[in-house]
């Protein structure tokens, strides 16, 4: 089921708290409202960590909110409500992350780059605008992480370290390849 956001215009940090409040209370309806304010972003993170690999990125969004509605009667208005649910769907996506890590397989990443460009089925070239959500998209999971992470999250390095289970000087060195690949990849397709 693709994410689908409220198209209402924001509302203000009251009217959250509120939705907030009766959606730890369990009252669903809230809970959809609160969905639907923050689906958007809350996926668009996740396609950043771990790619766009067919509906991934969806499950992962839904398991992100599936945890966001058990730990709600936890929350306590520590941070924004937002910064809250940011952080567990970035926490969830790098679960995935490390979960895969530890699993043999071919996520496909190093070729999902080369199939742009290509002929499809009708016979007709796939558009070849490349941009850069495919450019991250295209980079190796690790190196993809520490981008998005560093780059567009603005965590530090040490916190990236902790969260990807690898050392500072790994981290840097992840960040530095695909910075590296990316600029290799768009100047290639420019």
């Amino acid at each position: 089921m693709p994410i689908q956001t409220d198209s209402s215009p924001e509302t203000g940090p009251d009217d959250e708290r509120t939705l907030v409040g009766a959606a730890a209370r369990g009252e669903v309806a809230a809970f959809e409202a609160l969905y639907r304010r923050h689906a958007g972003r809350i996926h668009g993170v996740i396609v950043r960590l771990v790619g766009s690999h067919g509906s991934r990125a969806e499950d992962l969004t839904q398991d992100a909110f599936v945890r966001a509605w058990q730990a709600l009667p936890a929350f306590r208005f520590e941070s924004a409500f937002g910064t809250w649910l940011h952080r567990l769907a970035v926490n969830t996506a790098l679960m995935d992350l490390r979960s895969r890590k530890s699993r043999p397989q071919d996520d496909g990443d190093e070729d999902a780059f080369e199939a742009l460009g290509t002929p499809d089925s009708a016979g007709h070239g796939t558009a070849l605008s490349m941009d850069l959500e495919r450019a991250v998209a295209s980079l190796p999971p690790r190196a993809r992480a520490v981008l998005v992470l560093y780059d567009v999250e603005g965590w530090q390095h040490e916190e990236i370290a902790t969260e990807l289970g690898m050392a500072v000087g790994s981290s840097k060195a992840q960040l530095h390849r695909a910075r590296h690949l990316l600029r290799e990849r768009l100047e290639a397709h420019a």
